[in-house]
């Protein structure tokens, strides 16, 4: 398990397919800040609402100078469902191996009804135009938290 994102840090590179299996890098966005956020499965009803908030508040966002990525352990296939179940406009990543997840720490322990089991932690990285770690937030709830970002960035 990694150490926790901290900002300043620097944030991990990545290069993942995206729900029509095309390759999408951190990279292709430097210049601009990025909302990273792990989810642990598509279709599921908070993960649907975090994606649906984020859907409805993407043109505010970008308006602000952020782009908008999802990543979880699902397939492009599962992803593409979702996206059109959803009328979802962020780009969706699949990580089926874990590794970016991992590497933001957005894996680990958690604990659901008294039951610890090893899972996605859904967090939200905000990363610079430099690639830095502006705000790291773990242990994030799926209702209301895009406002909360919103509302802590001042857009």
């Amino acid at each position: 398990m990694s150490e926790r994102l901290q900002p300043g840090d620097v944030a991990p590179a990545f290069t993942l397919p995206d729900a029509d299996g095309h390759e999408v890098s951190l990279s292709d966005h430097k210049g601009r800040k990025v909302i990273v956020y792990f989810y642990p499965a598509a279709l599921t009803p908070g993960c649907t609402k975090q994606a649906c908030d984020f859907t409805d508040n993407l043109d505010l966002l970008a308006g602000a100078g952020y782009d908008v990525i999802g990543i979880s352990p699902d397939t492009p296939e599962k992803l593409g469902r979702f996206r059109e179940k959803e009328s979802l406009k962020v780009t969706l990543l699949a990580d089926p191996e874990k590794t970016v997840t991992e590497a933001y720490a957005a894996y680990g322990e958690k604990k659901n009804y008294g039951k610890t089991y090893m899972g996605v932690i859904r967090s939200t990285i905000i990363v610079d135009e430099q690639g830095k770690v502006e705000h790291a937030l773990y242990n994030v709830r799926a209702t209301g938290h895009v406002a909360k970002i919103i509302k802590d960035l001042g857009i």
